[in-house]
């Protein structure tokens, strides 16, 4: 089986492909060995159309018929998002959202280890949390060129996010996971992903005033309540 690596694979679908990898891992824990596209969209309310389409910009995975064995699709999934293997990640930012990030233990359960971070507070600096010291952020490109890591998260205020986007990428970092509320200006060749959780929030908030019935569609008018 060969991945199709020439055609420019859309984000959604690489998205899609995290989705499918995390069904695939419960479907497996539950001991199911061979599974429909068509059973996989029942099961977790996915489009089995979708669902194929995204998997052929990879190659071949499912028998007609007979449908696709969960352990070797679970394995490729992995192989083709770089799971099989351990990504060291740099965090910049040791504040409440960064220090959280740090305690979580489900990144490294993934594959991914927080194994450094940096805040310019300087009561911060030379302190731990979660069995990592707090570096200053002038040590950076040493450090993240020493240990050859690559990706980073950026957990500072808004106002602080694009020094720090621009201390990693100096440093050698080209994927970055941006969680302040703030737009990048980086090189087209570096990857952000921005999640902002305020942004998710209101968004929510949007849906469910209507939901309640809290907003006059086609009007400027909330409704009494």
């Amino acid at each position: 089986m060969s991945h199709q690596t020439s055609a420019k694979i859309p984000d959604k679908t690489v998205t899609r492909l995290s989705i499918y990898l995390r069904c695939l891992e419960e479907l497996e824990s539950e001991g199911v060995s061979t599974i429909s596209s068509r059973e996989v969209a029942q099961r977790f309310g996915l489009n089995s159309a979708q669902l194929r389409k995204d998997l052929a910009y990879f190659g071949q995975f499912g028998v007609r018929g007979v449908g696709y064995h969960v352990p070797s699709l679970e394995g490729h999934l992995k192989e083709i998002l770089g799971l099989n293997q351990e990504w060291k990640v740099a965090l910049v930012g040791a504040g409440n959202l960064g220090s959280a990030l740090l305690k979580y233990k489900g990144f490294s359960q993934k594959g991914f280890k927080i194994c450094m971070v940096f805040d310019n507070h300087p009561m911060k600096v030379g302190k731990s949390v979660a069995g990592v010291e707090i570096k200053d952020p002038k040590k950076m490109p040493y450090l993240l060129r020493r240990e050859g890591i690559r990706i980073g998260i950026i957990a500072t205020p808004a106002s602080a996010a694009q020094e720090a986007a621009e201390k990693l990428v100096a440093s050698g970092v080209s994927s970055i996971l941006n969680l302040a509320p703030a737009q990048l200006s980086l090189p087209p060749e570096v990857k952000v992903q921005h999640v902002d959780l305020a942004a998710v929030l209101k968004t929510l908030s949007f849906h469910q005033v209507r939901q309640e019935g809290k907003y006059q569609e086609g009007s400027r008018a909330w409704k009494q309540v």
